[in-house]
């Protein structure tokens, strides 16, 4: 019968332990993503940083009032989210909801913890959102 010594045994335990406490640091940190509806979307937009994420063409036609605009798109998407707070909450838009879903989840990936993701921008206006040119 071979003998697993000691000291390996050990080291396969600290590792084992590590790599479960760093599993468990990571699942608490991070939360799925809200879809509520358009008219529970808008009753949210005071409360938090909302997010245009077309592109800036589509932006400067209007937007909801007070989003800043972070084209999903585009290839600095990620480095500029990243300069954002991870704790604070976010509303992001776009225009048919499907971008917005890709950004939230994009968020949701990097460490975001409090993201709605807010859907098509007609929805929203129709469920009584402002918007501004």
């Amino acid at each position: 019968m071979h003998r697993f010594p000691a000291r390996a045994l050990a080291l396969v335990l600290v590792a084992f332990v590590v790599v479960l406490v760093a599993g468990c640091g990571s699942s608490s940190a991070t939360a799925s993503v809200q879809k509520p509806s358009a008219a529970k979307a808008v009753a949210m937009l005071a409360s938090r940083t909302i997010i245009d994420v077309r592109t800036p063409a589509e932006h400067a036609a209007g937007h909801i009032a007070g989003a800043q605009n972070i084209d999903v798109e585009a290839a600095d998407f990620g480095t500029k989210t990243a300069t954002l707070d991870k704790t604070a909450p976010y509303l992001a838009y776009c225009h048919s909801g499907r971008r917005s879903g890709i950004a939230a989840a994009q968020m949701a990936a990097a460490g975001f913890t409090d993201i709605v993701d807010g859907g098509a921008m007609a929805d929203l206006v129709a469920a009584g959102a402002r918007t501004q040119p």
